[in-house]
C-alpha cells in the first residue's frame, strides 16, 4: 500500500469537513470591534485592564454585555450617580457583574428561572457564597430576560456571539448589584417591612448577614393586623420577624424551592414549602412575587404574616389569601405602618422616576484601578455549547462527531489509494 501524501489528506478533510476551517478563532478584542452597537461597552471593558486581561486567559466564560443604548440609560437608573463620580470601585463591580463563569448559550435557558453565579465576589458589594448571581429565564416567544437587583429586566437582544474564551450576549440595559434589605424594599413597596425591621434592630443583621432567604409580608398584610402589631413588645415582634429569616448555606431561590421543602428559620421554628395550583407557599402565605435579589440573598413577598406558634398550618389553594393567623384590628389603608422608621431618603427611592442629567457614555468614566486581582479560571457550569453560523452545537457531540468524521476519512483515503 503507498503511504498517504500529508497534503492529500489535509485536502480531503478540508473538503469533507468544510466546518472545522470556519472553527471561531476570533479573539474577545477582535468580537468587540466587529460589533459597533459595543463601541461603549469596549470601552469601558478596555479601561479596567486587569478584568480585560483576565478574560485574556478563559476557556469557558459568558460575558452580557449592554449596547450603546443601554449606555444611554444610564442616568434614569440607580448606577447614574457611581458613573458621573466616576467612582471606579463601584464601576468595576458592576462590570464584573456582567461576567459569568461557564457556558450559558441561549439555548440552555427556559420557562424557569436559574440563577448563575457571576465574577461579582468582592464583600464589599456582595456577600453571597460563591459570588453574586443573576436569573435568567426564557419567557413567551423565545425571549430570554436577565433579572438583576431592583428587580431590573435586561432582554437579550443578540445572543451567542462566539470568540476563542467563549460567548458574549448582547443585552438591551445594564445589570444591577443586588442591594440590602433596607434599600431594595421600598422599591417593591414594602415599607412596612422595612421599617419594622429598623424598629426591632434586625436591619444589621437583615443587611449583611450572609446566604439569607427573606419571606416578606407585603404592606397589607401588615395593615391587616396592624393595631396588634403596633401595640406588640419589641421583643415578640422581632421572634415574628425572626420566623420569615432563614439563613443557611445555600440560598432559597425559587429553583431551590420542591414542593415539601423545609426551612429551619431564625425564630427556631420551621417553614413547608408547599407547590399547589401552579402557586407557591410557604405555610399557609402564598408568594405573590419571588426571586428578588438581595445583596446577601434573596427575598420572596408574600400576602400574609406567618405564625411561630402556628409552624404546621398549611396552605389552601382554593381561596385567593388565606385569613391572618395573627389576631387583631386592621388599619385604614391609608395609614402603613412602622414606615417612619425607615431611614431618611430611603423611602423615596425609585430608579424609575430618577431624573436625568444628561447622556453618558464609556468616555465619561475614569480608568479603571490597575490592582491586581486573582485570575479566576472559569469553570463550565452548563452544557458546553458555541454558536458558529448561526447554529448552536455541543461540544462534546461536536468532538464526537469530528473524531468519528477523522477516521471515516483517513479510511476513505487510504481506501482510495
Amino acid at each position: 500500500m503507498q503511504p498517504v501524501p500529508f497534503v492529500l489528506l489535509l485536502t480531503c478533510l478540508s473538503f469533507a469537513f468544510p466546518a472545522l476551517a470556519q472553527k471561531e478563532t476570533r479573539d474577545l478584542t477582535q468580537l468587540l470591534q466587529s460589533n459597533k452597537n459595543l463601541s461603549q461597552f469596549t470601552t469601558l471593558l478596555t479601561s479596567y485592564g486587569d478584568i480585560y486581561a483576565n478574560l485574556s486567559f478563559q476557556t469557558d466564560v459568558t460575558i452580557l454585555a449592554p449596547n450603546d443604548d443601554a449606555f444611554n440609560k444610564i442616568p434614569y437608573s440607580s448606577l447614574g450617580p457611581a458613573f458621573e463620580a466616576n467612582q471606579s470601585q463601584i464601576v468595576r463591580s458592576i462590570l464584573q457583574y456582567h461576567i459569568l463563569p461557564g457556558l450559558h448559550p441561549a439555548s440552555a435557558y427556559n420557562g424557569s428561572f436559574s440563577f448563575d453565579q457571576t465574577w461579582l465576589q468582592d464583600n464589599t458589594y456582595t456577600n453571597v457564597t460563591g459570588g453574586q448571581v443573576v436569573g435568567g429565564v426564557q419567557q413567551a416567544g423565545d425571549v430570554n430576560v436577565f433579572t438583576s437587583g431592583l428587580g431590573t429586566r435586561s432582554t437579550l437582544i443578540i445572543p451567542d456571539l462566539p470568540f476563542i474564551g467563549g460567548i458574549v450576549h448582547v443585552i438591551d440595559n445594564f445589570l444591577i448589584p443586588p442591594q440590602n434589605f433596607i434599600q431594595t424594599v421600598p422599591q417593591f413597596n414594602l415599607t412596612a417591612a422595612g421599617g419594622a425591621v429598623e424598629n426591632t434592630s434586625l436591619a444589621d443583621y437583615t443587611n449583611s448577614e450572609q446566604d439569607l432567604t427573606i419571606f416578606v409580608p407585603q404592606n397589607a398584610a401588615f395593615q391587616a393586623v396592624g393595631e396588634s402589631l403596633q401595640s406588640m413588645p419589641s421583643s415578640q415582634l422581632q421572634r415574628l420577624l425572626n420566623y420569615h429569616i432563614v439563613n443557611s448555606t445555600a440560598v432559597g431561590y425559587s429553583a431551590n424551592l420542591l414542593n415539601g421543602t423545609i426551612l429551619h428559620t431564625r425564630a427556631g421554628q420551621n417553614l413547608t414549602i408547599t407547590y399547589a395550583s401552579n402557586s407557591l407557599f410557604v405555610n399557609q402565605a402564598r408568594v405573590v412575587q419571588q426571586d428578588l435579589l438581595l445583596s446577601n440573598g434573596v427575598m420572596h413577598i408574600i400576602d400574609n404574616f406567618l405564625d411561630p406558634d402556628a409552624p404546621s398550618v398549611t396552605a389552601n389553594p382554593e381561596i385567593p389569601t388565606a385569613p391572618p393567623l395573627l389576631k387583631g384590628t386592621s388599619l385604614s389603608e391609608n395609614v402603613v405602618p412602622f414606615t417612619s422608621f425607615l431611614p431618611t431618603g430611603v423611602t423615596s427611592f425609585d430608579t424609575s422616576s430618577a431624573s436625568p442629567t444628561g447622556s453618558f457614555g464609556a468616555s465619561d468614566i475614569g480608568k479603571g484601578t490597575s490592582s491586581s486581582t486573582t485570575s479566576r479560571r472559569a469553570s463550565s457550569t452548563s452544557t458546553s455549547q458555541e454558536n458558529n453560523g448561526g447554529g448552536r452545537v455541543n461540544r462534546k457531540q461536536t468532538t464526537i462527531a469530528v473524531n468519528s468524521g477523522l477516521l471515516g476519512a483517513l479510511y476513505w483515503v487510504i481506501g482510495v489509494l
